[in-house]
């Protein structure tokens, strides 16, 4: 799969850090880059892209007023610095809204939620399968069904899969939001567990099929009806 890929925003910073985020993606084919709304019409005028990297606050048109303009939207991530416009920009079916400044791990969450549209998927994170993380250098395709748990580690979080330890920069939140809620569930401030793999519980702590014993903090016991 090929997304050709656009970004439109009036910083020259704005644009070398996606570009730089781009790069590690393979199946990001940029194809243009503008610095206001008019330039990127005119350059819609004669080209097609799959999905824009859209900057809110530019002078002349406004990026939610390029977004009205567009007759055939493609996917659009929102890169603002400006949280106050995420609600009307997902109204206008965004795919994604970053949060300048924003850091990869989460410039990742935003491409799978790009794949996952791109794959004819409306279920949302009901029915995600498989995510990236980044793992040293490389972008590591996960099979959920094999993730027994994850663990916060300070800036990173331990992803345990089929007993084998993946460390990925992210944090235990930003997993929390895109993983599917029918599976993955908080068990304790940093830990999240699949519940596919549970053993057995106790009051106070679960069991994992791997033979990992996880605390549950009490105020998450609900989570798992103990």
């Amino acid at each position: 799969m090929s997304l050709r890929t656009l970004i439109v925003d009036d910083e020259p910073l704005a644009h070398q850090i996606v570009q730089t985020y781009a790069k590690e993606i393979a199946e990001i084919e940029l194809v243009g880059q503008c610095y206001s709304g008019n330039q990127a019409l005119d350059f819609l005028k004669e080209n097609t892209v799959d999905l824009i990297f859209l900057d809110i606050e530019m002078p002349g048109i406004s990026g939610l007023d390029f977004l009205s303009m567009l007759e055939h939207k493609p996917q659009i991530v929102i890169t603002s610095a400006y949280q106050e416009y995420a609600l009307e920009g997902f109204n206008m079916d965004v795919t994604d809204y970053l949060l300048k400044p924003f850091r990869f791990d989460r410039f990742m969450r935003a491409i799978d939620k790009v794949r996952q549209r791109c794959a004819g998927s409306d279920l949302g994170n009901a029915e995600l399968q498989e995510i990236f993380i980044k793992v040293d250098r490389k972008q590591v395709k996960l099979n959920l069904a094999q993730v027994s748990c994850l663990e916060a580690y300070g800036n990173y979080v331990k992803v345990w899969r089929n007993n084998v330890m993946l460390l990925t920069p992210a944090t235990l939140s930003s997993f929390e939001q895109s993983l599917p809620g029918k599976n993955f569930v908080r068990i304790h401030k940093s830990i999240i567990i699949n519940t596919d793999h549970i053993d057995y519980l106790l009051s106070d702590k679960v069991k994992l099929k791997d033979g990992k014993e996880l605390p549950i903090g009490k105020q998450f016991k609900a989570n798992l009806s103990v």
